[in-house]
């Protein structure tokens, strides 16, 4: 593939055609914060955190880095009043639903993001999908997915699936921001009918 090269804060970066910009900082050690990005899964831009500022001569922008491609010359900023303050906006409205996030807080602080500004809506979902694609595009076992829409979407566990895959696995657990993926499994766990009882780690019903 081809090599392709763009400056990064400054620095310059040898990156591989098809990269994100995202990808990019990572191979260079530079840090952008992103809560539903995974190097196993495909890109999802869903909870907007990465967002950078890209440009060239005579144009600039501000777009999610875990989807824009690299491009030759390209120059990337990760940090600027403006990202930072958009940054701060997101977090603040994920705080609404997840205020107990421990990764949530410690952006928070970085950031100056106030975890009131908000009244509280607590899901604590912060609907990033890491589960829901994990399960999907990792483990092929669809045994989480998103239910209804809008301000109304969440995850849910499908009992049927669960109740076979899920005690086994686990995998997408350690994945969540906000430990809630974990509550929920419990909850369908102890909501399961006899038909449908969870295995234990032992195999025991």
């Amino acid at each position: 593939m081809a090599k392709i090269k763009l400056e990064i804060d400054g620095v310059e970066v040898q990156a591989t055609e098809g990269m994100t910009v995202l990808e990019a900082a990572q191979s260079a050690g530079i840090y952008i914060p992103t809560l539903c990005h995974h190097e196993k899964l495909e890109p999802y831009g869903g909870c907007r955190l990465c967002i950078v500022e890209v440009g060239g001569e005579g144009w600039k922008k501000l777009v999610v880095s875990c989807l824009y491609p690299v491009e030759e010359g390209l120059v990337v900023r990760t940090r600027s009043e403006e990202i930072d303050r958009v940054r701060k906006i997101i977090l603040e409205l994920l705080l609404a639903h997840a205020p107990d996030s421990f990764i949530l807080d410690e952006l928070a602080k970085e950031y100056g993001a106030d975890k009131d500004k908000y009244d509280k809506e607590a899901s604590f979902c912060i609907l990033c999908g890491l589960c829901v694609r994990y399960c999907a595009e990792v483990k092929k076992k669809h045994a989480v997915g998103f239910v209804d829409r809008g301000i109304r979407r969440e995850i849910a566990f499908i009992p049927e699936i669960a109740a076979a895959e899920c005690w086994k696995c686990k995998e997408c657990f350690p994945l969540c921001p906000t430990e809630y993926l974990q509550a929920a499994y419990v909850l369908i766990e102890a909501l399961a009918p006899p038909s449908l009882q969870f295995r234990s780690e032992s195999g025991d019903k």
